[in-house]
């Protein structure tokens, strides 16, 4: 799949900056606007993919350059603010908004609600099951491993940095998105605690396969053939 670019509309630098930072890890290709006065013409230069759209904005509000913006295209856009009545949520949806979340989120909220839209718009196909090693499988439908029909017994973390492997197969993970990722699930998660989990599930895995498939980079990260 193509590097997908996202337009971030936050007059908030250091929120910007944080969102395009996490998301950036993801490989996701970020613009931030810069010019308030004008966020309808940068749209149309830069041709994102997806908006990630503020609604207190200077000059016009989020809901202006939503309209304006629909005129021309149908790119889908999430509204990030700080706003929480149903009324501010209503007209979002009713200015051409395909999703509405509160400040302050979760970033692994944000990321799943933009890979949900992705999915639906550009119509990306993904298996259900996304195969670690022969009989062994993710299963996204219901976000566990199993060995032919056995489900393997994972816990929370160990489940999160095995979907963070899966997401991109053979491609390094670091260790700190890895631990970016588990410090978002709410968990305290060290140094020391990420290399106890890598080593738990690289001993649950072999019990079936005999062999390790979790497989580490030296100073960049783990990745799954």
């Amino acid at each position: 799949m193509e590097s997908i670019s996202i337009l971030i509309v936050e007059d908030d630098l250091a929120l910007a900056n944080e969102l395009r930072e996490y998301l950036e890890k993801w490989e996701y290709q970020i613009s931030l606007i810069c010019e308030f006065s004008n966020v309808w013409k940068e749209c149309i230069e830069l041709g994102p993919d997806l908006i990630l759209m503020d609604i207190n904005l200077p000059f016009y509000d989020g809901f202006y350059w939503c309209q304006k913006i629909r005129e021309y295209s149908k790119v889908p856009m999430i509204f990030i603010s700080s706003r929480n009545s149903d009324q501010d949520k209503i007209m979002a949806i009713a200015q051409g908004g395909d999703d509405y979340i509160e400040k302050p989120f979760n970033l692994s909220l944000l990321k799943a609600k933009i890979q949900a839209i992705l999915r639906r718009t550009y119509q990306y196909k993904v298996s259900q099951k996304q195969f670690i090693h022969e009989n062994i499988y993710y299963d996204l439908s219901s976000g566990s491993v199993y060995y032919g029909q056995e489900k393997i017994e994972l816990t929370k973390s160990e489940n999160t940095i095995v979907q963070l492997l899966m997401e991109d197969k053979s491609k390094i993970v670091s260790r700190i998105v890895l631990m970016d990722e588990l410090w978002n699930t709410d968990e305290f998660i060290s140094d020391n605690t990420l290399t106890v989990l890598i080593s738990r599930l690289r001993t649950k895995f072999k019990q079936y396969t005999g062999n390790d498939i979790i497989y580490t980079k030296k100073g960049q990260g783990y990745y799954i053939k």
